[in-house]
């Protein structure tokens, strides 16, 4: 019998391990994988995440380790003109930053008291039933265990197994796909620490980079058709040839030889895939004590770079309202846990919702695909909106964690 169990060891299960253990509250961690997962080689985190990460008490070990963003470049392939735009922080000072994911995941987990985290973990279906009048969540795995729990939060990603026994619909298909991807170089990329991050636009296509170290660019290439014959689950040196010969053959020399100096083993290609807004404000986000957080909940474009951030906003406000809940009792009380984490899918709805949209939104009006879309990216957005947008989002105060007595 557990008290908390996260399905999924990403940033959203991580986060919310680390959060409810602020509250005083164990949970197992059940991960699919033989070790923690590092698709996507690295993300952006904005003010709004920091705000999360320092309620999580570990923005100052991360902050520590890479340089702030404040601008960056992008530029026309075709016209090569070039606007530059700006990456405000938040009135308290936080600024965003591009960090590894690997090493976003080792500092979540290294929070975690021993044998958290339960690898090679596969659930295969979850139930609740009565016992003496309390609901309690039974969860099955692959292997034939059974793990009884007071509450279950699935963080288990897009395709989620929690999400589908809430009733949630599938996420959809946006109609791009990206590539992403590490390059290192051993004698220095030359690029100055906290190098503004570069972005290059095409018809339907959208690539980028920025330093993380002296040694290490991350880098992603988005277009409205996946590359030409590779599937999920291809051979990295087909995706790198892909995109320098065929996809991004015209873009600049710069980028190209970012691509092709990539740690081949970092490199990814996925389906970029969302849930529909109105499937967050008006579906089942949560039933008796199960629920779920990061994109088990709401998948996003990555076009404001806010899956992770929203994530880790996830994992502070569900330990916030456990939390309380905690507070109130003295622990954590069956009868009670329900209304805690209706209170939490109360509160992300909206939010959720409308990053979702204007994800998605950004992702569209960046498209370039005729020269009304170029008016309107150019000079609109980029020009009027995209500061704005940003900073809107990035204020976003996801809140502290109640006081209560921690686990060691």
């Amino acid at each position: 019998m557990e008290e908390v169990v996260i399905v999924g060891a990403g940033i959203a299960g991580l986060a919310t391990a680390v959060a409810l253990k602020k509250v005083g509250v164990r949970a197992l961690v059940l991960e699919r994988s033989e070790e923690l997962r590092t698709t996507g080689a690295a993300l952006i985190l904005f003010a709004n995440a920091w705000v999360a990460l320092d309620a999580l008490g570990v923005s100052d070990k991360l902050a520590a380790l890479y340089t702030p963003m404040e601008k960056g470049y992008i530029t026309d392939v075709k016209t090569k003109s070039i606007q530059e735009v700006h990456y405000p922080g938040n009135r308290n000072g936080a600024q965003p930053r591009a960090v590894h994911r690997k090493v976003l995941l080792e500092v979540l987990a290294e929070e975690l008291p021993p044998n958290s985290i339960r690898f090679s973990s596969k659930i295969t279906s979850i139930e609740t039933q009565v016992e003496h009048g309390l609901s309690t969540c039974i969860v099955m795995l692959d292997d034939g265990t059974i793990i009884k729990s007071k509450v279950v939060i699935g963080c288990d990603g897009v395709h989620s197994i929690v999400a589908r026994w809430l009733g949630l619909r599938s996420p959809v298909y946006s109609g791009r796909s990206t590539v992403r991807g590490l390059s290192v170089f051993p004698e220095g990329h030359g690029f100055d620490h906290g190098h503004p991050i570069q972005q290059f636009l095409d018809v339907g296509e959208r690539a980028g980079f920025i330093a993380l170290n002296d040694k290490e660019l991350y880098w992603f290439f988005g277009a409205t058709c996946p590359p030409k014959g590779v599937e999920k689950e291809a051979d990295p040196e087909m995706i790198q040839r892909e995109v320098m010969e065929t996809l991004a053959k015209d873009f600049p020399p710069v980028y190209l030889d970012v691509v092709k100096h990539s740690d081949l083993s970092s490199l990814t290609w996925a389906p970029l895939m969302f849930r529909y807004p109105w499937d967050i404000l008006f579906g089942n986000l949560f039933r008796s004590s199960i629920t779920v957080a990061g994109d088990a909940m709401h998948p996003m474009t990555p076009d404001l770079g806010q899956g992770g951030c929203s994530a880790l906003e996830d994992a502070v406000a569900l330990g916030r309202h456990l939390g309380d809940s905690i507070a109130k009792h003295g622990k954590l009380v069956t009868g009670d846990i329900g209304f805690a984490i209706e209170r939490y899918a109360k509160e992300r709805r909206l939010r959720v919702a409308t990053l979702i949209t204007a994800s998605y939104l950004s992702g569209w009006v960046q498209d370039g695909s005729s020269r009304f879309m170029r008016f309107l990216r150019d000079v609109i957005f980029y020009r009027l909106l995209f500061g704005r947008v940003v900073k809107g989002i990035a204020e976003y105060d996801c809140g502290k964690l109640p006081s209560v007595s921690s686990l060691p």
